[in-house]
């Protein structure tokens, strides 16, 4: 089946992967090799030169991300297991749940509870061709070169003043 990405602008769509993906166009990993997770931060250990410092951004950025995939399948079991309804069926669904639940505890019996309708979704679609293998790209390489740089130096320099 293979996943979706969005294309069409300059290097502005990207997921945040770990290690064990390389790193090409439209996957943002971390550098190899460095230290990367933030518990190696502890201790009052500061970080070096570009590479930790990107690692570390990447890292707080891909926890914060993961915190939030968390507390939504905690409250929402559909998310808890691969499901084969589209992303945009996926959010209809939840959607709906937060309409039924709102009704049941504003009315004591909901006038279209009997009634039963079948809904015909469309597909969600998503522009951009179907990724099935992610090769490495000389120009993502330098793109991520050049952020963790800009990044670092921007860090250095509120740092110095």
């Amino acid at each position: 089946m293979g996943l979706k990405v969005p294309t069409g602008k300059a290097i502005s769509y990207y997921y945040l992967v770990d290690g064990g993906y390389t790193n090409g166009e439209g996957f943002l990993a971390p550098y190899r090799g460095t230290r990367y997770h933030i518990s190696e931060w502890r201790d009052g250990y500061t970080v070096a030169n570009h590479q930790e410092y990107f690692n570390m951004k990447h890292s707080k950025a891909r926890n914060v991300i993961e915190r939030c995939f968390g507390l939504l399948k905690a409250r929402w079991g559909i998310l808890r297991s691969p499901s084969f309804y589209p992303i945009k069926t996926q959010c209809r669904i939840i959607t709906a749940c937060l309409l039924h639940n709102l009704i049941r505890r504003e009315m004591s019996m909901d006038p279209m509870e009997h009634e039963v309708n079948e809904i015909n979704e469309a597909e969600n679609t998503v522009e951009g061709g179907t990724i099935g293998t992610i090769e490495p790209s000389n120009q993502w390489t330098a793109w991520k070169d050049d952020l963790a740089l800009q990044l670092y130096n921007e860090w250095r320099a509120t740092r110095n003043n």
